[in-house]
This record gives structure tokens, C-alpha cells and sequence, in this order.
């Protein structure tokens, strides 16, 4: 016979459960019960794998402390996780013996909120230890309180080797009519399996970096093919110009859907292309992108695209048509 005891406190020594579970420990080692105990503060980043020590148990033991408010986050997130990867057919036959001790108030509401968490889990209750605390040397000292402690541990063994059923209750109805665990539909060793990734931060950081790499891969990508696209009308027009003796101006050609504009300046037969933002022009003229293909591959002029409301400028017009001189794409 085996039984396991998870303590959900913080470990202080002045813990009035870590008495409680002392004197209990002491009575089932007595009638050759192996005892086992998880101080689940010391194991906060296995949290997820200790639903797995079920396998062997006959009885479980959830100890816990209210210091101000509730059962705590230990235990919470205990409880969570044994709804999320225990062997749910497995913790069905699993006694259960909650054990709350405060030093403030809701000891009784802790106790409650244990023995609704497993029965909604599926296992089967013992009646539990609940009490508050005021002086733990005066409780230690009171031989009565050690005996109640100890009969409680007599119950359980007693329990466990008769196999004492349980009446029905609400809570296993409910579940099974109302809740379902939010998540895949697992086999207890791929639950088993999740736990273990789940609980590994080494693998869980190693995720999140792939992730980030891979979200930088396609991030690069996306950003060359900008890049990549923005570069052709530069070859574009530094390929088609035609320098013009005695000729220089200044262009901003504004394309939709992309931060920067062509920058343009021409000064006989030299030019200067390239992004940014610049509004110290000649001419600004705004197209969009279908335009600016069009006047590239030699469908369109600048001057037909004004002509026609698919370019929009202003500046001076003269110079606008020049555009068409000094770029010859037909």
C-alpha cells in the first residue's frame, strides 16, 4: 500500500500542516504504509509532471495552508495540472484525503474546494483534517488535537484496505454532462509525453526560439521581395535615361502602398535615383504602383498617365513632360 502526500504550502516552520502531516506520516509508516511526500514549492518547474506519480498510489493526501486567501497557487496550479495529464481512468480508483490548516480564515472553504476538485477529477473522497491555528506550540502541545490527527490516518488506511465506496454526487454528474477538459483528445501517454515537454523549460525556450527564427526568416523574405521590387525602378529608369544637355531638374514620384518615393535628379547627363523623402522638388507626382509598371514595360507615358488621372502632380508642367525625354522605355 502507497501513499502520496503533495503539500501546497510555502514551507515556512511555522506551518501548522507540516505538523498535521508529520504525525500522519508517523501513524501510516506504523501500519507498513509506504509514504511518499512532494513539497510542490520545491518542484514549481515539475508542476506539470507530478499528475505521472499517480501511477502506483493507492491514496493521495493534498495538504495545504491558508495564510490569507484560498487553497494557494501551488495547489492550483496542481490541480490544474492534474486536469490536464493525469490518467484520468487511473486517478478514478485514487483516494483522496484533503488536509487545510489556517492561520487566518476559510480553512473549511479550502477543504471544500479540495474534495469538489477531485471529485470532479474522478477520484474518491476521505473525510478530511481542517483547523485553524492561533499558537502552533499550544496546538503541538494538546494531546487531543494529535489524537484526531492520528484516528484520520487510521481512517484512511482503513479506507484504503476495505476499498469503502462512495455515494454519488452532483460534482461527478456534472462532469459528466457538462465538463470536458479543453483540450486534445490524448492517450495517457501522449498526456504523459505533453507533461514532459510542458514542464521542460529548456525545451519550451527552444520552441520559442525556433519560432522567433522562423518568424525572422519570413519577415526577411517579405522585406527582400520589397526591397526587391523597389530596386527594379531604379534599374528601370537608370537603364532608359537619356541625359539632356543643358537640362536638370528634380522629381518625387510618390507610389501608393509604400513608405518612400523615387527621387529623382537629373543634371545633363547625370542622374540620381533612389528612395526616400524628399518634397524639395521640381515636380511631385503621385501613381500608383500598376502605373508605374505600365510606364516601364512601354504601355504608358508620364504624360498620358497625367493626361488621364492615373498620375496626380504638381510643380511645373513643363518640366513634368520632360519626364518622357529623358526616359525612354518605348
Amino acid at each position: 500500500m502507497k501513499v502520496n502526500i503533495y503539500y501546497g504550502g510555502r514551507g515556512i516552520l511555522d506551518d501548522p500542516t507540516l505538523y498535521v502531516l508529520k504525525k500522519m506520516e508517523q501513524v501510516l509508516e506504523e501500519l507498513r504504509v509506504t509514504v511518499e511526500r512532494y513539497n510542490i514549492y520545491e518542484r514549481k518547474n515539475e508542476i506539470a509532471l507530478l499528475p505521472q506519480t499517480f501511477k502506483d498510489c493507492d491514496a493521495v493526501i493534498l495538504a495545504t495552508t491558508v495564510e490569507w486567501l484560498g487553497i494557494g497557487g501551488y495547489m492550483q496550479q496542481f490541480l490544474d495540472a492534474c486536469w490536464m495529464y493525469a490518467d484520468k481512468e487511473n486517478l478514478s480508483g485514487i483516494y483522496m484525503l484533503p488536509v487545510v490548516m489556517s492561520t487566518t480564515y476559510g480553512e473549511r472553504e479550502g477543504v471544500l474546494t479540495l474534495e469538489n476538485a477531485w471529485e470532479i477529477l474522478g477520484g474518491q473522497l476521505c473525510s478530511g483534517i481542517c483547523g485553524y491555528v492561533d499558537d502552533l506550540l499550544s496546538f503541538e502541545m494538546n494531546k487531543e488535537y494529535t489524537l484526531i490527527i492520528e484516528k484520520k490516518a487510521e481512517n484512511l488506511y482503513r479506507t484504503i484496505s476495505q476499498k469503502i465506496k462512495c455515494l454519488p454526487t452532483s460534482n461527478q454528474a456534472v462532469k459528466q454532462s457538462v465538463l470536458r477538459t479543453q483540450s486534445l483528445d490524448l492517450t495517457p501517454q501522449e498526456s504523459e509525453q505533453l507533461s514532459k515537454y510542458v514542464s521542460n523549460d529548456t525545451y519550451v525556450e527552444t520552441q520559442k526560439k525556433d519560432i522567433e527564427e522562423l518568424a525572422s526568416l519570413f519577415r526577411d523574405r517579405m522585406e527582400k521581395n520589397v526591397s526587391d521590387e523597389e530596386s527594379s525602378y531604379v534599374r528601370e529608369l537608370m537603364n532608359h535615361f537619356n541625359g539632356q544637355p543643358d537640362f536638370s531638374a528634380s522629381y518625387f514620384l510618390k507610389l501608393k502602398g509604400l513608405d518612400k518615393g523615387l527621387v529623382i535628379r537629373i543634371d545633363g547627363d547625370e542622374l540620381n535615383c533612389s528612395y526616400g523623402i524628399d518634397e524639395n522638388v521640381d515636380v511631385y507626382g503621385r501613381l500608383t504602383e500598376d502605373t508605374m509598371d505600365d510606364i516601364v514595360a512601354g504601355r504608358m507615358t508620364f504624360q498620358r498617365a497625367f493626361m488621364t488621372g492615373d498620375m496626380t502632380a504638381k510643380g511645373n508642367f513643363k518640366t513634368l513632360r520632360m519626364l518622357d525625354t529623358v526616359f525612354q522605355f518605348a
